[in-house]
């Protein structure tokens, strides 16, 4: 049986980046890697924290996005939702039809 990965979206205040990110890099046993990018998060369920925020009319998130087993992304919800209660963090879970990385071609052109 082929298990298909997923991909788990984590949205969360932008002033959770580091302890995100160092929580994310500590979780070695679920998480090889992620990728992470600024967000503006926009609509009535957003909540503007800052007078700047207010301002702008958005409010500023990172998002994180990790691909992995779906068993694990499960996993690693129920840890996030424990570590990180009450932080207000967006997620959502998404099949990845297929997952790699490409070779640059240099491997075969040395050998």
């Amino acid at each position: 049986m082929t298990v298909q990965p997923v991909c788990l979206t984590l949205i969360a205040a932008r002033k959770l980046r580091e302890e995100l990110f160092d929580y994310l890099g500590e979780q070695r046993d679920l998480v090889s890697g992620f990728t992470a990018s600024d967000g503006a998060g926009h609509g009535p369920a957003v909540r503007l924290r800052t007078t700047a925020e207010q301002v702008k009319g958005h409010a500023d998130e990172v998002l994180v996005r990790i691909i992995l087993e779906q068993q694990d992304a499960v996993g690693l919800l129920a840890r996030l939702k424990t570590a990180f209660a009450g932080a207000g963090l967006v997620y959502w879970i998404m099949p990845v039809m297929e997952f790699g990385a490409m070779d640059d071609g240099r491997d075969q052109a040395e050998g």
